[in-house]
């Protein structure tokens, strides 16, 4: 039995792939090495679905956000063999899963728009040049942590529209203490930040919102697209939630910048599914 993973730091899609090609699937929490220990790892991995299948897997496919450098790869392998100590583990970084997933074998430009942000070169076969995704913090432009980060930011400073400021007070009984609660004292404030973009995407529509999504966009193609030598010849492929229910604003934004967007899909796991499937 073969088990995928495409993580992300809010959500984790997994597909079990049986030895007759059958597949089911659920979903877990995410994972993202930068954030957690191995220890809180472990102590995600240890869901019922993944439990039930303790005896039965013997290869796992893990892509991951965070899961670039060796020592985090390293990391999250140490945690799933913790779980399945008889399986094989393979763990790359989530953005070669999305090349996959969006460009098969064919060149392209790979970019994740989902908590955070990240982009990649694609040869059609690897990423042969990627640029710096440095997190929520220090980057993840385009990403729902970024664009949720500058929503409240605006509404610390009431620098946003009169009605979207009550009508986020209303939907969330928001208050600056208890964003600053959220984001300096619990953890994974980079997925407390983007939880408002569900908002913001609901009221796109309005002038403000929509500036936002495409401010955050624009400064994603910015730092990272229009990085890439030939960047205009090439297709460009979006992996994420942001960019999916955000989709005509990244259009506008590709069309704005002259830039060819091809495909945009919420999660890269069916084209994994495929490509592992393939190599039953």
């Amino acid at each position: 039995m073969i088990l995928i993973a495409d993580s992300g730091s809010s959500k984790t899609d997994w597909r079990v792939i049986q030895k007759n090609g059958a597949v089911s699937q659920f979903r877990t929490i995410g994972f993202n090495p930068y954030y957690q220990t191995k220890k809180d790892m472990i102590a995600g991995l240890n869901s019922p679905p993944l439990l039930e299948l303790r005896e039965q897997v013997n290869e796992v496919h893990f892509y991951g956000a965070g899961c670039t450098s060796q020592s985090n790869q390293e990391s999250v392998r140490q945690a799933i063999n913790s779980l399945y100590p008889a399986a094989r583990v393979f763990v790359d970084h989530d953005l070669l899963a999305s090349a996959r997933a969006t460009c098969g074998h064919e060149p392209g430009i790979a970019c994740i728009l989902g908590t955070g942000s990240n982009s990649g070169d694609y040869d059609g076969e690897n990423i042969t040049m990627s640029r710096p995704s440095p997190g929520y913090l220090l980057g993840d432009e385009g990403g729902g942590s970024y664009i949720g980060k500058h929503f409240l930011q605006d509404f610390i400073y009431d620098d946003m529209p009169a009605s979207i400021r009550e009508e986020c007070i209303k939907t969330y009984n928001l208050s600056i203490f208890e964003i600053q609660d959220n984001v300096y004292k619990k953890p994974f404030p980079n997925r407390y930040m983007a939880g408002f973009c569900t908002f913001i995407t609901q009221h796109k529509s309005d002038p403000y919102c929509y500036r936002l999504i495409y401010d955050g966009f624009k400064d994603f193609f910015y730092r990272h697209v229009m990085r890439y030598e030939g960047y205009q010849e090439k297709p460009v492929n979006f992996v994420g939630s942001i960019a999916y229910y955000n989709h005509d604003v990244l259009r506008k934004v590709g069309e704005d910048l002259q830039i060819q967007i091809k495909t945009i899909i919420e999660t890269p796991i069916a084209g994994l599914t495929l490509y592992h499937q393939k190599k039953i």
